[in-house]
């Protein structure tokens, strides 16, 4: 099902007032990656991006082409894990929180 310009602009507007809510974006992008749906992770993390530092800053401050990184988080890029961590610093940062990732036993 593709999102709806009215859908995006709402998840941009609400990003841009509430900060718990920028934070559970991010949150839950690494946690789509990190389970392995990355089809998911990448658009979640693509409207994290669009709705925070956007994607050219995003590029300058990695020292990389704006282009490729739109590709690379599009629906068929394969980032490499250095390009995440790179694009992962950069965010957290700007959010100014520190990730991590923690263990739980399933039940």
């Amino acid at each position: 099902m593709a999102l709806t310009a009215d859908f995006r602009e709402g998840v941009m507007a609400r990003a841009q007032r509430d900060s718990r809510f920028r934070r559970a974006l991010l949150t839950e992008a690494v946690q789509e990656l990190v389970s392995g749906d990355a089809t998911t992770g990448k658009a979640v993390l693509k409207d994290y991006i669009n709705a925070t530092i956007g994607f050219a800053p995003l590029a300058d401050e990695m020292g990389a082409n704006v282009k490729s990184l739109h590709r690379m988080l599009g629906p068929r890029g394969n980032p490499t894990m250095e390009n995440l961590r790179a694009i992962l610093r950069v965010l957290q940062e700007h959010e100014g929180i520190e990730l991590s990732i923690r263990s739980h036993a399933v039940a």
